[in-house]
């Protein structure tokens, strides 16, 4: 697995999490550190770190961009309309919420004010700010050692899988990996709130949980094979 490289920022903060990740952590031990990141400027926006939850080890690992608006007030992952698409879909495909581990590239809110409005819109964070975050997925995924892990969207997929991997060409298909067993990339959950209108939406769903469904595959089989 590749290791972030400890850089600054213009304005001398540090641009990677490294060395805030103790040897030989738990999650706990993560989620404490976390909590005091600087080593992007989202903290300043964000109302707090949003780590990720689950057991460790996990049979299945989610990881989304960032957290939403309702993660940033509550300080836990998938809480919002998002991950609700997200535990229905598991419910569908038969993956038991219990044994997976869910969390996102970005432990930070960036948002920008709506007009008119004090709504916060959601803005996709920054490469540099993917890669400041980036030692923290890493030490999640050594942690929590899943046996899939599944990339919610293209933020997710192309920072684990590589820039140029699309996931509208290989969505739903399981990939060895040396990240876990098998990876599998699918759309994020929100894409299927955006549908324009209930059959559009009804249809994304049903695609979302073939896909999900297929990641649920890959774990029967790697049980049958042990």
């Amino acid at each position: 697995m590749r290791v972030a490289r400890k850089t600054r920022s213009a304005s001398g903060e540090d641009s990677s999490a490294l060395a805030l990740i103790p040897p030989r952590p738990s999650l706990a031990d993560l989620q404490e550190k976390a909590a005091g990141c600087r080593a992007c400027d989202l903290w300043k926006s964000g109302t707090q770190t949003v780590f990720g939850e689950g057991p460790a080890p996990a049979t299945i690992m989610f990881v989304g961009e960032q957290p939403g608006d309702r993660e940033d007030v509550e300080g836990h992952p998938f809480v919002g309309p998002a991950g609700r698409i997200l535990d229905e879909g598991m419910v569908e495909a038969g993956i038991d919420r219990s044994r997976a581990y869910v969390t996102n590239v970005v432990k930070h809110f960036r948002w920008e004010q709506a007009q008119r409005s004090k709504r916060r819109i959601h803005k996709k964070p920054r490469a540099s700010q993917i890669e400041a975050c980036r030692p923290w997925l890493e030490a999640e995924l050594q942690v929590v050692k899943p046996q899939i892990l599944v990339c919610l969207g293209a933020t997710a997929a192309q920072a684990l899988l590589g820039k140029n991997f699309s996931v509208l060409r290989e969505r739903g298909k399981l990939k060895r990996s040396n990240l876990a067993p098998f990876v599998l990339a699918t759309v994020h959950p929100s894409s299927i709130l955006r549908s324009p209108d209930p059959v559009a939406r009804k249809d994304a769903m049903q695609k979302f949980v073939k896909d999900l469904k297929q990641a649920a595959r890959g774990l029967r089989n790697l049980r049958t094979a042990a």
